[in-house]
């Protein structure tokens, strides 16, 4: 939540969220074409790239340094990339690939997933609680949930009755929310024991694709976007008696009757009734585009961030005890003066695929056990010199302190 990447036509691009007048642009790449997936390790120099022209390829970069760390071959397209300081998961149609994002060593394959045509999947950023969620069918909104730290499957939450379209940890890796592809209602399951803890309702009259389904860091709100152009917020609290006792006003009243009536209906019906509406709510200027949204606190007040895939970012002012609609207070150009080619997709040609399964991609020299080649953060070893193992840290990657290392060269 506080920096973006795009990937272009042209390469890819980094910038900062610190500000909200101001859109700092931290780097810029043009040296692969047609990125269309690029994730940061957090604000570290750690970058993955995947570009349509080696759709099967995975390249670990360090961008400040500008060198390539490893890359990885698999046996079919990549359809997304996760990764937390402790792993790092590539997901293709039908399996799954965990590494350890110490040494980029593959760790784990899950292979013959259900059908994953879009590569949904979600990894908890809290590595400690490295859990990792996809569909467990491709009919129903089953969601498998794997442990990726002990590289052991969890459990399975029955989620929905139609298949899933959305998954999003919270911070903490403790909460995970999911929707279907009707888009109508969306669920939050304890972690790791996959308990319905809320249920919202986004809309009854018309099926939606949700696209983007993100956590506040604080875990108070919860926001869905989709190809309308409403982007719910809904708060997860759970609501008591508690509350002061109402006026005796007539809403009051029927508020009363209605909840005393849901005792005698059916649960199906009831749960419906009570479901909570959204917190807050933006009305985008557009409509039918893919947008991936962000809950942040950008100059110490609370904002939602839109980014839509013509290159625009909104960011809107969230009123966090009224809510209510957000107003837009910026909106940024993430191309500037150069506007995006036209997709050409089409016009690529895959590459043939590998004759192996891609467990492991490229052959490698094992380091010996006392030492491993490495550089650090700021400055220390340069690339391919050798760092005695017992200054790498014990604990995961953290590529912002400088007696940490990132991956070694593979």
């Amino acid at each position: 939540c506080s920096s973006l990447a795009i990937g272009t036509t042209t390469g890819y691009r980094l910038f900062s969220l610190s500000s909200v007048e101001q859109l700092d642009q931290v780097h810029e790449s043009n040296e692969i074409p047609d990125v269309y997936i690029v994730e940061r390790l957090f604000s570290s120099s750690l970058v993955v790239v995947v570009s349509r022209a080696k759709p099967q390829q995975m390249n670990v970069y360090h961008f400040k340094k500008g060198t390539e760390i490893c890359n990885y071959s698999y046996s079919s397209n990549i359809l997304s990339i996760r990764l937390n300081r402790q792993r790092l998961v590539v997901c293709l149609e039908e399996s799954i690939y965990i590494h350890n994002i110490k040494d980029m060593k593959l760790l784990k394959t899950i292979l013959d997933t259900p059908p994953n045509t879009t590569g949904l999947c979600a990894l908890s950023i809290n590595h400690a609680n490295s859990y990792l969620a996809y569909p467990g069918s491709a009919t129903s909104g089953e969601i498998a949930l794997y442990d990726g730290n002990t590289l052991k499957t969890a459990c399975t939450i029955p989620a929905h009755d139609g298949p899933l379209a959305a998954l999003a940890f919270n911070s903490t890796g403790s909460k995970l929310a999911s929707a279907s592809e009707k888009g109508t209602v969306i669920r939050v399951f304890s972690i790791p024991g996959g308990q319905k803890l809320y249920e919202f309702r986004r809309g009854m009259k018309r099926y939606v694709n949700i696209s983007s389904l993100v956590f506040s860091m604080d875990s108070q709100f919860l926001c869905a976007s989709s190809n309308t152009e409403t982007v719910h917020i809904f708060k997860l609290e759970h609501l008591t008696d508690s509350r002061p006792e109402e006026p005796p006003t007539w809403s009051g009243y029927m508020g009363k009757m209605f909840q005393a009536a849901t005792n005698y209906l059916p649960a199906q019906v009831s749960g419906m009734m009570s479901q909570d509406r959204a917190f807050a709510t933006v009305r985008l200027n557009i409509s039918g585009q893919r947008n991936i949204c962000a809950l942040s606190t950008i100059q110490k007040l609370p904002r939602l961030l839109v980014t839509t895939s013509d290159g625009h970012l909104y960011i809107y002012n969230l009123d966090p005890q009224d809510g209510g609609e957000c107003v837009l207070i910026k909106n940024h150009s993430l191309l500037g003066s150069g506007k995006m080619e036209e997709n050409k997709e089409n016009d690529l040609q895959p590459p043939v695929p590998q004759s192996y399964a891609a467990t492991v991609a490229r052959p490698s020299t094992v380091p010996s056990t006392s030492t491993m080649p490495g550089y650090s953060e700021d400055g220390g070893a340069l690339r391919g010199e050798v760092i005695p193992e017992h200054e790498f840290a014990t604990g995961p990657v953290c590529l912002d302190d400088e007696n940490e290392f990132p991956p070694v060269s593979i």
